[in-house]
């Protein structure tokens, strides 16, 4: 079964997991651009990106907008049962989802999907169940690492080439 979907946690995947405030209390965020490209990438080519993240954050929700993922879902508490109905309704089911996690709350998505990742700061029970462990940390470029895999392992490294021959 092919990957159609990539699933995003945020805080420790996308970001370093840190939550940094400025001194008038508003949240600030760090993404990786080589994250940011290798999803725009995955868009173009006419796959699927869903964000679902514990937290609420407009800079979330602006960088997801940037990076053209219409699936987001920020405050969920029960990621896999909110995944598992989302992809019915997309018309998939977890044989055809890759997901990407570092935390506990990722835990139930990681076990169900078809294959999961884990940035190498992950919690230790992550990294013991995950399929990938890769070697960038969250934030640092450990979704593009991800993406990057499955592009070799789906036989897509050509058609993503092609994205970037005619620029």
């Amino acid at each position: 079964m092919s990957i159609e979907v990539i699933v995003l946690d945020v805080d420790g995947t996308l970001t370093n997991g840190s939550v940094c405030y400025n001194t008038k209390g508003e949240e600030m965020k760090c993404f990786s651009v080589k994250d940011g490209l290798g999803l725009a990438s995955w868009i173009k080519m006419g796959k699927e990106a869903i964000v679902v993240t514990g937290r609420s954050s407009p800079i979330v929700e602006q960088r997801i907008k940037e990076l053209g993922i219409k699936h987001i879902y920020q405050g969920i508490k029960d990621k896999k049962s909110l995944l598992e109905k989302i992809l019915k309704e997309m018309g998939y089911d977890f044989s055809n989802c890759a997901v990407i996690g570092d935390d506990m709350n990722d835990y139930g998505m990681l076990k169900a999907s078809n294959i999961s990742f884990a940035p190498c700061d992950a919690n230790k029970r992550v990294l013991d169940i995950v399929t990938v462990k890769l070697s960038k940390r969250g934030g640092e470029g450990a979704v593009r690492e991800m993406i990057d895999y499955l592009l070799v392992k789906e036989g897509l490294e050509e058609e993503f080439d092609r994205l970037w021959d005619a620029i």
